[in-house]
């Protein structure tokens, strides 16, 4: 490489080579010229390093951040009719007690707002003729089954019932030799005789057949303040009405999981009974998928009766014993899916807890066991029990089973 090739690898003439020596910048005109590879290096300005800084040493809380919070405390228009079941000597009946639903200003066990003013109730099941039942519940009646006063009598006595539920199967049509309304009623006073909590008459879903055992129940038990289960608009809701008030009972009314059709035949009855003598059932189905519409429907319908419509203002039931129509609560199955005279109790609890939430007012049960889960949660939920110890709270949420 020349001496002109040094430092710049550009062949140029010396004597401006020796122009350029003087000069620091030199501008060229009609220059060309000619490159092969062109490499450009760039160095990087330096970059000052930040002093260092110390993160804050880590310090354990010893207390919880305190922050203001307000309850929000609503108020509704509306409010849920209250109705009485049941009727003591002095109101015209033989009950011992009579016992009050509804009355709710508040949506459930939203104490906060207002204060529960009557605490769910749990009526145990009876039947007037032997029936097939899961071995879970049969056992802890075989010995009445046949009998529906003992049975009854039982129920009260054993298991601690508020209420009974008559099930007048036998005078189901489809049976061999079905009862005859006269027979049915002496039923109904035999069992009016053998305990003194107020009682629910259910039919057989006949609406024809129904609605002649009515008339004569009606009649003969005058004055108890029984709940008439069920009046449906397939019925002759005139005739039926009239009946329940002229012997001074309480009308259930029962719809098939749709709003529309409640609205519909709560409307027809308030042409006959005043709004303290219909409860309303919306229909409970078993645990599962079914479980989420019974909910859905019983919530909006308990929301707006609150929120002003009059047609939903009534207090709700639960035939909770619908909870063993699931195959899972009674049927053998795989043993990771336990013990079926487990099953079966929880499926009912469960239904009803959940229901319970909803803000069912009256529960149709089956179970000893479920019914003893259900009411010990209430008279936690509403206060009754007492302030539990947080101790045994934390080891029972720690058990294994």
């Amino acid at each position: 490489m020349g001496e002109g090739e040094k430092k710049t690898g550009i062949k140029l003439d010396p004597e401006l080579l020796d122009l350029l020596t003087n000069f620091e910048e030199m501008e060229l005109e009609d220059v060309e010229i000619e490159l092969g590879d062109l490499e450009l290096w760039f160095q990087p300005g330096a970059v000052v390093a930040a002093p260092g800084v110390l993160a804050p040493p880590k310090v354990k809380p010893t207390t919880i951040l305190e922050a203001p919070f307000t309850l929000p405390i609503d108020t509704y228009p509306g409010q849920i009719a209250e109705v009485k079941l049941g009727a003591t000597k002095g109101e015209g009946g033989t009950r011992g007690k009579s016992i009050i639903v509804g009355g709710e200003k508040s949506p459930a066990f939203y104490t906060f707002e207002t204060p529960m003013p009557h605490p769910p109730v749990i009526s145990f099941d009876v039947f007037d003729s032997k029936i097939p039942l899961a071995k879970a519940v049969k056992m802890h009646v075989k010995d009445v089954l046949e009998d529906p006063a003992a049975w009854a009598k039982l129920s009260v006595d054993k298991f601690g019932a508020d209420m009974i539920t008559l099930h007048l199967v036998s005078i189901d049509p489809l049976n061999p030799k079905p009862s005859t309304p006269k027979e049915a009623a002496k039923t109904v006073e035999n069992v009016l005789q053998a305990v003194d909590v107020p009682l629910i008459i259910g039919g057989c879903g006949d609406p024809h057949k129904d609605l002649e055992v009515f008339e004569k129940v009606t009649e003969v038990a005058e004055g108890e303040r029984l709940l008439i289960s069920t009046v449906t608009l397939d019925m002759d809701i005139e005739r039926t009405a009239k009946a329940i008030k002229e012997h001074g009972h309480v009308a259930l009314a029962f719809t098939p999981m749709d709003l529309n059709q409640a609205r519909q035949l709560n409307r027809r009855l308030f042409e006959f009974l005043p709004k303290e003598q219909i409860v309303m059932d919306t229909t409970t189905a078993a645990l599962g998928y079914g479980l989420d519409y019974a909910f859905t429907l019983m919530e909006r319908a308990r929301l707006a009766g609150l929120m002003g419509d009059p047609e939903l203002q009534q207090p709700m039931s639960s035939g909770t014993t619908n909870a063993w129509a699931a195959r899972e609560a009674w049927q053998k199955m795989d043993p990771e899916w336990g013990p079926r005279e487990l099953r079966g109790p929880i499926w009912e609890t469960v239904t009803a807890l959940t229901l319970l939430l909803a803000g069912v007012d009256l529960f149709m049960m089956m179970h000893p066991a479920a019914v003893k889960t259900l009411k010990d949660v209430i008279k936690e939920l509403t206060g009754k029990r007492g302030r539990g110890e947080a101790g045994k709270i934390a080891n029972w949420i720690a058990t294994k089973i």
